[in-house]
């Protein structure tokens, strides 16, 4: 008991002496990112403890797997702002709309995310990471802060730099990854992988269109929510995960690799049945281990040990994991979906 304790301690000052190096190096941005979170109007004024006015949770309905993390997340727009809905699917957010997403681990706080779209053209990220005693959160240096904390044994958690950020999320165009039209749906899958249920006060797709936050309106989504059109529940969650943790850059667009997978929501939407298909057998840029040179493939039915998404999903080595960034821990309860629906599927 007495060794535990001691290396509890010791845990607890490395974290709170790298949050006081964090603080103290920190530069601060152009645009003047708060060194605290407090500053960053996530919070209430008045009482730190709770959400300021304006900001509201929201939980998209196939998450990012964060090494299983708990994750909360709120967002504010500037009063009487509106999304530009032009494109249904990809939409453009107000200059001064901010997403945060906090980070815990067994109940403790360990870093607050914050994306802030400070000009027409800019997206600013950063990460606060929390005190010991979690009275405080301060700015993250813009290198981040490797190693953290550790989430399971020989694995640590790791503040991203910037650039990592920036890598997923882009500085200018795309923003958040998970506030979109299929993400908030009022038709939720009940077997997302890693799903939740909506808690009281969450905001949905209904909401933002009854109240005129998305202009022009897509009112035919409250008659039709958008859902992923998949022949069983399946094939339905499973591309619902590749939707929340792939679809950043296998997207069908100039950010996908050209050898690599692309599912467009766009294509999931009207026929992700068809969707799926494009996968199967499509030639791999990754060599898969076990395969002939030359001939690895994305999704090789019935033999997921062939498929480089499953491979590439199972492995958290540096070389040949993916997602490339922000996980240390392989997601065992989407490798065991994934698995039964390529072991599932037919030629």
């Amino acid at each position: 008991m007495a060794t535990a304790a001691l290396a509890a301690g010791l845990v607890a000052v490395a974290v709170t002496q790298q949050v006081s190096r964090a603080a103290a190096s920190a530069a601060l941005d152009p645009e003047t990112l708060p060194q605290h979170l407090t500053g960053t109007g996530l919070n209430a004024a008045d009482d730190p403890s709770t959400v300021a006015p304006g900001v509201r949770q929201f939980l998209p309905q196939y998450p990012l797997w964060s090494d299983g993390l708990t994750k909360r997340r709120w967002v504010s727009m500037p009063e009487g702002a509106s999304i530009d809905a032009t494109s249904e699917l990809a939409w453009d957010f107000p200059v001064g709309t901010k997403f945060w997403k906090e980070f815990s681990l067994k109940g403790r706080r360990i870093e607050t995310r914050l994306s802030w779209k400070s000009s027409p053209s800019r997206w600013q990220m950063a990460s606060y990471v929390w005190n010991e005693d979690e009275t405080d959160a301060v700015l993250a240096p813009p290198d981040g802060i490797p190693g953290l904390v550790e989430i399971v044994p020989g694995r640590r958690h790791s503040i991203p730099s910037r650039s990592d950020c920036i890598a997923c999320h882009g500085a200018s165009k795309t923003g958040p990854l998970g506030f979109n039209a299929l993400q908030l749906s009022n038709d939720r899958d009940p077997n997302a992988i890693h799903g939740e249920p909506l808690g009281p006060g969450m905001l949905t797709l209904a909401e933002l269109i009854d109240h005129g936050v998305l202009a022009p309106a897509p009112t035919h989504f409250i008659a039709d929510p958008p859902r992923i059109h998949a022949s069983n529940p399946l094939t339905r969650s499973v591309l619902g995960y590749l939707v929340g943790n792939c679809t950043m850059c296998h997207n069908g667009g100039a950010d996908a690799t050209p050898l690599g997978p692309s599912l467009s929501i766009r294509d999931l939407l009207e026929d992700a049945d068809a969707a799926a298909r494009t996968l199967t057998d499509r030639p791999s840029a990754w060599q898969v281990p076990g395969s002939p040179e030359g001939h690895s493939v994305v999704v090789q039915p019935g033999r997921a040990d062939l498929s480089a998404l499953f491979v590439r999903l199972r492995s958290r080595a540096p070389s040949s994991q993916m997602p490339p960034l922000g996980t240390v821990v392989r997601d065992q309860q989407a490798v065991d979906a994934i698995g039964r629906w390529i072991s599932n599927l037919s030629r």
